[in-house]
């Protein structure tokens, strides 16, 4: 456990009463005055998750509902001997109870939606118990005001019933005085008040004796007296009767609740413990949120890395960030330079840091920081600049740190400030050596300031030992509350005397009087900073540079996605556009090849030559110019075309056969009844799926002639009909047709029978039909191919 007076020192209070600013609840608050660094790592660790599992709430729902919470400890524990809890009371307890079952659902809705997953947060909404029940029953007799409501139970609505109308007539008795033919002389107002829980009128006192009755009060001049007239002191009875019997109803109802509440006492104890903690955890992101803190990384080897840390106590617009890193290969830091230089600061920064990290609060530094879990933590600070140097100065640091000698191990963080001041400089210093040697040797991480110039040097000859300092600007005469690693402070007194007008010879006699070697350490300081400063501007200009880049890269990977974006917009545009023209062609090929089989139906199959060439005319209107699709098929084209192949004519959509190539990019194509001329890139070859030779051009130029689509077998004899059909089903697939028709008449239907038994047993044959009526009906037989 860290010391007491450690967390004094370092101000670890006053974080807390930070962090109770953002509590909602006084359990919280009142957890955060019991909050304490904890020195288990693990527990560190989990305190960590829980806080960054809560910041990551707060920024996903911006709020997380704890309303209405109450410490209903004591509530519960005077149910536990028996008593009595008033209406608000138990009201407080349906409060608290329901503000746990609305974080309960919370946290799982949170969790079911996967926005975020928060398994220490589902931990504790398994450990906050249900008690709906009791929420329940409390509501069903209490109302939002404290106050029982009449529903609380079917005697204590027939009462206050009664009681209603009681007070009705006691009201109605008075308002008959009141308005009485006398009454604006003998009243001195016409009202009716209550005095004692009686009904009563103001009678003025000359008077008092022409109602009776009683006299329960009078007004302050004594001129009005409140009397309850004898008309109605038996009915202001039984309305008193009445009231006696609603308390002691209600104080029934109250001590049933009280028993219910009684027997989940234990659970109320741990629902309120859960609430706190949860409370608690939420403080620290808000906190975190509010002053731009980050979660750092924690380890076991006394690591340490700040990135841009600021002392939390210090407000963000004036406090000088400073990254310090040490605790691997330097386990110890001292800093030298003037006061006023921000040198305790840092050591707050780093100690304060560390304490809040080991409570499970971010800390005040960049993202990316590593902070250590320590057993112990140590620090001797003193404000020496508003104390008079002295003995008893001297003697209390002493006291502090012999203390920690006697604490202290390899797994502790000890802080010096000023180390050695307070007596004679010549021993300070000595004694400041011997006692840094002391802590470093036994392993421990030390940071120390110190104003003695023997410990410039102290870094340059010991291992694991680093010098810092603090900037301190010439020109200004101001610090600037850097911190210099690897760069011990010197002294400006010359530099300073000189600014502020002191002669050059006074200070040219001072500089005779001090060693060669002391000049040597101060040019060699001085060169270090100039370096220093050097590197840094180097590095901002190289930061600019990087980030100037970075913004370069950014700019053109946005335009890079629009430009892609607008690409697959145009894209799918041209598309669409494509995809209209070819439906446009489409629908016009179907209504042609509609039309042309409507006039082989009317006119009997006879379709006349300038009926042909006027829907040829169409066919080729209706084709697209689409360019995009003729590179398409062009792209797609395997083989040279020859004629008798199988095309798929792009533009329409539909499949033909190549009869003869008229020029080197035109070819006729014949579709159904429809022979056309077509550009080439219009079409594309469709492969065959089964060959049962190579396609050639000897093959086809073999063929005495161009085969038909339609084999008329009508007058034929039987054997000599089925021969044919051999021969013709062998050319139509020499010529790659999908279809053909075979016409054998009607007859007595044994031709027909043979050409069908014949088609059923060919294994080329996909499929058979007898024709449509436009297409001969059953005197023929529609054969698809394979």
């Amino acid at each position: 456990m860290i010391a007491q007076r450690t967390l004094r020192t370092l101000e670890f209070h006053k974080i807390r009463e930070e962090i109770s600013r953002f509590c909602t609840s006084a359990l919280g608050k009142a957890k955060v005055e019991e909050l304490v660094p904890s020195t288990d790592f693990m527990e560190v660790v989990r305190l960590l998750e829980e806080m960054d599992e809560a910041a990551q709430m707060l920024r996903v729902k911006n709020n997380v509902p704890m309303g209405g919470i109450s410490d209903i400890r004591p509530h519960a524990r005077r149910a536990q001997i028996g008593g009595a809890l008033s209406p608000v009371e138990l009201m407080e307890v349906s409060s608290t109870i329901r503000a746990s079952r609305v974080l309960r659902q919370f946290i799982e809705e949170m969790n079911e939606e996967e926005e975020l997953t928060t398994p220490h947060f589902l931990e504790k909404k398994e450990l906050l118990p249900i008690l709906t029940a009791l929420e329940k029953e409390i509501n069903a007799c209490i109302d939002d005001n404290g106050g029982v409501l009449d529903s609380a139970s079917a005697a204590l609505r027939t009462i206050r019933q009664q009681l209603r109308t009681q007070e009705s007539r006691v009201r109605e008795r008075l308002e008959g005085l009141v308005r009485g033919r006398n009454a604006a002389k003998m009243l001195s107002d016409s009202i009716i008040t209550i005095r004692n829980d009686r009904f009563v009128i103001p009678v003025k006192q000359e008077y008092r004796g022409h109602y009776g009755g009683i006299v329960h009060d009078s007004s302050s001049s004594g001129q009005t007296l409140f009397i309850e007239p004898d008309s109605v002191v038996q009915l202001n009875n039984e309305v008193r009767r009445q009231r006696m019997r609603e308390k002691e109803e209600i104080d029934r109802i109250l001590q049933v609740l009280s028993a219910g509440v009684q027997e989940v006492a234990h659970e109320c104890f741990v629902l309120v413990d859960v609430l706190a903690d949860i409370d608690l955890i939420l403080a620290k992101a808000k906190y975190g949120a509010a002053n731009r803190c980050s979660t750092p990384t924690m380890n076991a080897e006394g690591h340490i890395n700040l990135k841009r840390a600021r002392h939390p106590l210090i407000p963000i617009d004036e406090v000088v960030p400073n990254s310090i890193a040490f605790g691997d290969e330097i386990t110890a830091i001292v800093i030298t330079g003037p006061n006023t230089g921000g040198k305790t600061v840092t050591l707050k920064t780093v100690g304060l840091s560390t304490l809040m990290a080991q409570a499970g609060i971010p800390v005040p530094a960049l993202e990316g920081s590593e902070l250590a879990v320590f057993d112990q933590i140590f620090a001797d600070i003193g404000d020496e600049q508003s104390i008079e140097q002295s003995l008893s100065t001297f003697s209390s640091h002493m006291v502090n740190i012999v203390d920690i000698l006697g604490k202290f191990d390899e797994h502790s963080l000890v802080i010096f400030d000023e180390l050695g001041a307070g007596t004679d400089p010549q021993e300070g210093a000595a004694l400041a050596i011997s006692l840094l040697d002391e802590v470093h040797g036994r392993g421990a991480r030390v940071l120390a300031t110190t104003h003695y110039p023997e410990l410039k040097a102290y870094g340059f000859n010991r291992p694991g030992v680093a010098n810092a300092s603090v900037e301190f600007d010439v020109e200004t005469l101001s610090p600037t509350y850097k911190l210099l690693i690897g760069v011990p402070g010197r002294s400006n007194a010359f530099e300073i005397s000189k600014r502020l007008g002191l002669p050059e010879h006074i200070i040219s006699h001072a500089k005779s009087f001090t060693g060669s070697d002391s000049r040597a350490v101060d040019s060699m300081i001085a060169s270090l900073e100039a370096s220093r400063r050097q590197a840094e501007r180097d590095a901002e200009t190289a930061q600019k540079e990087l980030q100037d880049a970075e913004e370069l890269k950014q700019r053109l990977a946005s335009e890079l996605a629009q430009y892609e974006q607008q690409k697959d917009k145009l894209d799918e545009k041209a598309k669409e556009k494509a995809r209209k023209i070819v439906d446009n062609a489409r629908t016009e090929a179907e209504q042609v090849i509609k039309e042309l089989r409507q006039m082989q139906l009317n006119q009997a199959g006879s379709v006349k030559e300038h009926q042909l060439i006027e829907a040829k005319k169409r066919l080729e209107g209706a084709a697209p110019e689409n360019r995009v699709l003729q590179r398409a098929a062009k792209a797609k084209q395997i083989a040279p075309l020859a004629a008798g192949d199988e095309v798929k004519v792009i533009s329409f959509g539909q499949k033909g056969t190549l009869v003869e190539k008229v020029s080197d990019t035109e070819w006729i194509v014949q579709m159904g009844i429809i022979k056309m001329k077509l550009p080439e890139s219009d079409l594309n070859f469709v492969k065959p799926e089964k060959q049962k030779e190579p396609r050639t051009m000897a093959t086809l130029k073999n063929r005495d002639s161009h085969v038909k689509l339609e084999l008329d077998l009508r007058g034929e004899r039987y054997e000599d009909a089925i021969m044919r059909v051999e021969k013709y089903i062998d050319d139509a697939l020499l010529s790659n047709y999908h279809q053909v028709s075979i016409i054998h008449g009607k007859g007595t239907g044994a031709l027909r029978q043979g050409v069908q038994q014949y088609l059923k047993k060919h294994s080329r044959v996909k499929s058979y039909r007898f024709g449509e009526a436009g297409e001969g009906g059953s005197g023929v037989t529609i054969a698809e191919l394979k």
